[in-house]
This record gives C-alpha cells, structure tokens and sequence, in this order.
C-alpha cells in the first residue's frame, strides 16, 4: 500500500476562504443599501432593461420610482401608513 502525502494541494488554497469572506462582505455593504425586496434585473435591448421587484402587499399606487443622478430609486408606502403620520 502507498501513502500519499496531499498537503502541497492544500496549500494552494491557504488564504482563499479569507479573500471570499472579504469578497461577500463587500457586497453586502454596497453603501448600505438593503438586498431586500428581492428584484431581477432582465437585459432585453441595447438599452433597455426590465426590474422585477418582489413586493407583495404593495399596489402600483404605493411605490414610488425616481432617477436623480443616474440612481434609480423605488420606495413603497402603503396608505394606510400615510394617514396615521398626517394625523
């Protein structure tokens, strides 16, 4: 029987699991903004694109949606929300 010796293998991954880590964290930060609700972005064109956005118990008149400086911005508020702060 013949023993092999597979530590130069695990050598050359030594540092990876620490540059991921770093990898995910950095995507999570992206300037604080939240990962959720979540939403897919299609390509169809040149210059055209499609978001899909999951949220649920919003109605089209409850979201709102701005540019300003090249950020697209989609907020949501429901309207009951609305009447308790004007009161």
């Amino acid at each position: 029987m013949r023993a092999l010796d597979f530590s130069p293998l695990f050598r050359s991954t030594v540092g990876f699991d620490r540059l991921a880590a770093m990898l995910d964290a950095a995507n999570r930060l992206d300037d604080g903004a939240p990962a959720y609700p979540p939403y897919n972005i299609q390509k169809l064109g040149q210059d055209a694109y499609r978001i899909t956005m999951a949220v649920a118990g919003f109605d089209r008149d409850d979201l709102k949606v701005e540019i300003h400086n090249n950020t697209l911005t989609i907020a949501g508020r429901h309207a009951d929300q609305e009447d308790s702060e004007g009161a």
